[in-house]
Parts: C-alpha cells; sequence; structure tokens
C-alpha cells in the first residue's frame, strides 16, 4: 500500500467531526516536524489550528486545507464503517475521504516527495490546517490569517486542497469563489383585526412590493465572464400569528446574495436599504457577511497548476469559480493568487463517501509537480 493511502486511512479512522479535530492535526503535525519544518498550534476556542513552515525566504507557498468533516448520518445506512477507512475495488470509503482528508495526505506525501529532491527550494513552504472549516469557520481559518497578518507573515501563493474535480482527477480546478451576504429584514406594520384593514397596516403587502422590486434588480455594477450573475435568493418568510383573522404586526425575511467580484458587499446593501426607504418601509435590517468573492485568473501559481495537471493528466483542465465558499476567502485578500485543486467531488458530505485510490495518488503527483514548476 502506498504512503499517501496508508496516511488517508489513518486520518479518516480519526472521527474528526467538526471542530473536533481527534488527533489529525498532532498525526501531519509529526510528519512535517520530521521535514524540518517549525510546528506553530494556533487553538481558538474550541477549534484546533496548526501553522508550519519550511524556510525563511519568500515568496511563500501554501498548503491550506481542513483536518473536520461533517457528521456520518445514519450509519446503518453506510455500507461499511464511516470511521474505519476500508478499501473495496480500489475505492477508498470513508467519512472524509474526499473531503478532504485524502488532499491533506496528498499534500503530506507530495512535501516529503519534493523536499527528498529539492531540500534547499527558492520559496517557503507552509501549512495552514484547521478544525473548522465544515462548521462556523470563526476561530479556524480566518483567525490564523488575521494572527498571521498582524505579525506581518504575506502568503504569496495558497493551494487548497478542497476536492475541486468533477469526473476525473485534475479536470476542474476553482480559480476563485462567490462572496457570501446574508439579511435579516423585518418589517414593521401595524397589527389589527382583518375585517377592518383601515384601522391597520399589513406589513406582509408592503413585503410583497419591495420584495418584488428587489428580485427583479440587476446588481452587478461590471461585468465579468469567470462568474455567473450576482443572485439575490430569499431563504425564509415568516409573518402572521397562526390565526385567520388578524392582520400581524411585522414580517420576517431572510434571504442571501452569492456575489462576484463584479459588486461589492456595500454595494448590495445601498440598494437594499435604497429599495426598503424608496416605499417608506419600516424595517430592521441586519447583516452578516460570510466570506468576500476573490479571483485568480492569471499568476505563477495558477500557471504551475495548470501544467503540472497536464504533465501528470494530459488534460487541459476548465477553470472555475461555482460552489459555495471555501476557505480560500480569508487567505485571498492578503493578496496572495489562490486556487483550490482536488479530488473529485461527486460523494462529499453523502453516505459511503468514497475516493478512487489512482485518484489519491495522481493527486500526489500532481501537487510535487506544482512545487517542481514554482521552483524553475
Amino acid at each position: 500500500m502506498s504512503k499517501v493511502i496508508e496516511l488517508t486511512q489513518q486520518l479518516i479512522n480519526k472521527e474528526s467531526i467538526s471542530p473536533n479535530d481527534a488527533g489529525c492535526q498532532v498525526l501531519l503535525s509529526k510528519r512535517l516536524k520530521k521535514l524540518g519544518f517549525t510546528i506553530e498550534n494556533l487553538p481558538f476556542a474550541d477549534v484546533s489550528n496548526f501553522w508550519a513552515r519550511y524556510g525563511k525566504q519568500g515568496p511563500l507557498f501554501v498548503f491550506l486545507g481542513h483536518t473536520d468533516v461533517v457528521p456520518s448520518g445514519p450509519l446503518e445506512e453506510w455500507t461499511s464503517n464511516p470511521y474505519q477507512a476500508e478499501i473495496r475495488e480500489g475505492i477508498l470509503y470513508g467519512r472524509g475521504a474526499a473531503d478532504m482528508k485524502s488532499g491533506l495526505a496528498a499534500m503530506i506525501c507530495a512535501c516529503e516527495n519534493f523536499l527528498a529532491k529539492n531540500p534547499n527550494p527558492p520559496f517557503s513552504i507552509a501549512f495552514l490546517i484547521t478544525s473548522d472549516e465544515e462548521a462556523k469557520a470563526l476561530h479556524g481559518t480566518r483567525k490564523v490569517v488575521d494572527y498571521l497578518y498582524h505579525r506581518g507573515e504575506k502568503i504569496d501563493y495558497c493551494l487548497v486542497g478542497e476536492p475541486s474535480s468533477r469526473k476525473q482527477i485534475g479536470d476542474v480546478i476553482k480559480i476563485g469563489r462567490r462572496g457570501s451576504l446574508h439579511g435579516f429584514l423585518k418589517i414593521f406594520g401595524k397589527q389589527g383585526h382583518i375585517a377592518y384593514p383601515d384601522k391597520a397596516e399589513n406589513p406582509i403587502h408592503k413585503c410583497f412590493k419591495v420584495l418584488q422590486t428587489l428580485t427583479e434588480q440587476d446588481w452587478d455594477i461590471t461585468p465579468n465572464n469567470h462568474f455567473p450573475p450576482t443572485s439575490m435568493q430569499i431563504s425564509n418568510l415568516h409573518g402572521g400569528l397562526g390565526a385567520d383573522n388578524v392582520i400581524p404586526g411585522e414580517i420576517e425575511v431572510m434571504f442571501n446574495f452569492r456575489f462576484s467580484t463584479a459588486t461589492t458587499a456595500d454595494h448590495l446593501q445601498q440598494v437594499v436599504e435604497a429599495v426598503l426607504n424608496q416605499y417608506k418601509t419600516k424595517y430592521r435590517l441586519d447583516w452578516r457577511l460570510s466570506g468576500k468573492p476573490f479571483l485568480t485568473s492569471n499568476g505563477k501559481l495558477l500557471t504551475a497548476v495548470e501544467a503540472a495537471i497536464k504533465t501528470i493528466t494530459g488534460l487541459t483542465t476548465e477553470r472555475s469559480t461555482s460552489g459555495g465558499t471555501s476557505d480560500g476567502r480569508f487567505v485571498a485578500p492578503m493578496g496572495a493568487e489562490v486556487i483550490e485543486l482536488g479530488v473529485c467531488n461527486e460523494t462529499i458530505h453523502q453516505i459511503n463517501e468514497c475516493v478512487a485510490i489512482n485518484d489519491v495518488e495522481k493527486l500526489t503527483l500532481i501537487y510535487e509537480q506544482v512545487l517542481q514548476q514554482l521552483a524553475l
């Protein structure tokens, strides 16, 4: 059995449901320490994080990943224990097999292989590993990046090991992600008897006018061919007392923007509030920005990743910005080039999550080749 598959199995066997690391980071840190990395454990709240660095010269290349996984779901629906890695017909099963313990193992083994051949590379290598990616993402990468920034460290290149591939290893890479902005709106009216609407003010009626106008907006300031148009989606709508003869005094609306670099969170907030004021709405509106969008449309890392994929697989990879968010959103504001490259994502978060052994071994070769490309 190859060392990358053995390490993947060891990680899967640790029940690291977010934000519990369950000892995964100790295992990874030991491997990196043997290579000469300086290890810093950076726990915040109940989250385990570590920063490991090899070399002091710039530029700085970072492998970014997470040891935490989502819950397994009903154990009886799995064909094998999700926390006991099992190989069947060339496929490795277990929670985190694809998202993203195989990616972590590939990073470690690729680094071991690269440094054995290049003990003094012309750049520094670091690992930023958290156990808070699948949950709230408040005390993981976000906190570590802030800590690094305030002590003057700058990340130049960041390779995120999230499962980006679609059907074949390396067929898709993520060169950016949309930002996510949540709105929590409460529109106020005046409660009253439904038979006497003149003595009440129905906030539901006002809400419909506001929402129709908002959902018809064009949110992007400038065009951007790398992303789909910015979208506002209503996720929850609640009003009324449960009685059929009462006009409610308020209605609550939850909505979300998935937005690209073609607009800004400030612009989205300004437009929403302008529409609310246009209709003379009495309201309270709270915002939560989960992450800003980022885009790496060119640069040395992108060139290295595409060349590595071509060398190892023969594929010309597809550049994509689809999907939700990733921890890359916390690194990009440092000015880093950020690329996501990992195994196939077809079974992530599902019952019987799995990954092809051949894909994990290819990913290890691709990661090593990326380092080789950057060393040229």
